[in-house]
């Protein structure tokens, strides 16, 4: 059994409310075999404890390991290519991406999450071509990084059966191109062979295979309201109540968004889903952005969780999330990087920052985020929002053994005043350049810079080495149907709506 004790200046265990957390000078944890067995001070624990091995100078602050509560890819959008650009646009442009190794994809976006204090990932795959066993095999890649690499994750495929590029019937889209398009947009759509049985027969191929593994857990997404038929939508909430497992859904991401919604079932999108009992603590809805009070009220009622993207939001201009709105209204929130943060990498110290200051709207109310509220979202309520669910985000005994370590020096050097409380400092100073130790499971997985799984520069290099290679012929030819079907999309959205219809939660109409 490997055991051991990680020691700090001081620990904090967990947020208690808006305002307060648990904090204790001196603090440590003794671990045994990954779980939490004792939590005190270190003097009382090593005297306990003295053969038991010491992880830490005692110059470090140790805070529960993060939950990035919403993640889909490795090398960036913009490193591949497609610049920041408004989503619905921006899908037309992720068309350019290269045919991936995807376990050493994944593994460069591990590195950053790892790096920042990330343990716990909620990776959301998105579409993949072929056919069933190619897709599952390649979902394997990405369940396998994360295993060797030493972190948690709570995966699942995004199920998609229609509208698959813009919010329209693909044949419908394809019958509206110029004729030169039609063919190539036709071998796009057909090289995704992975429609709704196949997509539900993966889940239960992938869970019966991970189901009892301690880092691994697979989950639900129904991948956006028009991306999934009713038939979709009724098959994936009958699993989640089957199989008690959770469901991650894009929803209501823009303006956009909130039209096709209306266009469909006359009603908001939650009101659409809401009608195939897909709402509770089991749902969590990525973004949120454009939903209305009604809406909101109905979330807190049912205990559905929401999991903010901030950084994403601000880049692909999909607008400002109501947080200080879903705080008032009880609402379970998590912190999702997405695919990837405001500084084009995975690192939740920062996108904590941005969360604490992006909705600091005007006046001297306490309506805005708290550090509290913006620690609880990266720990306890990012968890509540994965299949691991309460086993993990806190340093209380019986919890997983899943921690990092912070520098002291970094936060309060060269100087610090006394007054300053702990998780202020942690919150606005810490950096991804001062995280000592991150420990997943028990293990340390990171240490002094160092990934104690996986050669971080070889298996970057190896990635730079098979993106080195030339295009192949369908990568070629994504790139020029990406570039001429831009315009044809901008056309398609132009007049999809009525901008005063869809104003932003604080200045909606009636119609919200």
């Amino acid at each position: 059994m490997a055991t051991s004790i990680v020691r700090s200046r001081a620990m904090i265990t967990r947020a208690l409310d808006r305002h307060t957390w648990k904090e204790i000078a001196d603090g440590a944890v003794l671990q045994e075999d990954g779980i939490i067995a004792a939590v005190g001070t270190y003097d009382e624990l090593s005297r306990r404890y003295p053969t038991t091995p010491v992880i830490g100078s005692g110059n470090e602050i140790l805070v529960p390991g993060f939950v990035n509560g919403h993640h889909h890819v490795g090398l960036t959008p913009v490193q591949l290519g497609s610049p920041d650009m408004p989503l619905e646009l921006w899908f037309i442009t992720r068309l350019v991406s290269r045919n991936l190794n995807l376990y050493l994809d994944t593994l460069y976006s591990a590195f950053e999450m790892i790096g920042s204090g990330i343990t716990t990932v909620q990776h959301i795959h998105g579409w993949l071509p072929g056919h069933l066993p190619e897709v599952e095999a390649r979902a394997g890649d990405v369940i396998r990084a994360y295993e060797d690499v030493g972190m948690r994750v709570s995966y699942c495929f995004a199920v998609r059966d229609q509208n698959r590029l813009v919010y329209q019937a693909d044949e419908e889209f394809v019958a509206g191109l110029p004729a030169e398009l039609r063919d190539p947009m036709k071998r796009w759509f057909e090289s995704f062979k992975v429609g709704l049985d196949d997509g539900m027969a993966m889940f239960e191929h992938l869970r019966g295979h991970h189901h009892d593994k301690r880092r691994v857990k697979i989950q639900l997404a129904p991948a956006n309201l028009h991306w999934c038929s009713d038939r979709a939508l009724g098959v994936l909430a009958d699993a989640s109540r089957t199989h008690d497992v959770p469901m991650h859904m894009h929803l209501v991401e823009t303006a956009l968004q909130k039209e096709y919604a209306w266009r469909r079932g006359g009603c908001t999108a939650v009101e659409y889903i809401d009608r195939f009992g897909m709402l509770g603590p089991r749902l969590t809805l990525g973004h949120g952005v454009w939903l209305n009070e009604k809406d909101i009220d109905r979330l807190a009622e049912t205990g559905t969780c929401v999991c903010h993207n901030c950084s994403s939001n601000f880049r692909l201009r999909s607008g400002v999330a109501p947080l200080n709105v879903f705080e008032a209204k009880g609402i379970n929130t998590a912190i999702g990087l997405d695919e990837a943060g405001i500084n084009d990498d995975r690192d939740m110290l920062q996108e904590m920052r941005l969360v604490l200051r992006a909705h600091r709207v005007p006046g001297i109310g306490e309506e805005v985020p708290t550090m509290a509220q913006v620690f609880r979202m990266a720990t306890i309520g990012g968890a509540r929002t994965t299949a691991f669910g309460e086993r993990i985000g806190v340093l209380e005994e019986g919890k997983a053994a899943d921690m990092a370590l912070l520098d002291w020096k970094q936060i309060s050097y060269p100087y610090l005043d006394t007054e300053m409380p702990l998780l202020d400092a942690v919150i606005q100073r810490a950096k991804a350049e001062g995280v000592k130790m991150t420990m997943c499971d028990g293990e340390v997985i990171y240490q002094d810079g160092k990934f104690t799984k996986v050669d971080r520069d070889g298996a970057l290099k190896a990635l730079h080495d098979d993106l080195a290679r030339a295009l192949s012929d369908d990568e070629v030819e994504r790139r020029k149907l990406s570039k001429a079907l831009l315009p044809h999309v901008k056309k398609f959205y132009a007049n999809y709506f009525d901008p005063a219809q869809h104003q932003p939660f604080y200045r909606q109409s009636s119609r919200a």
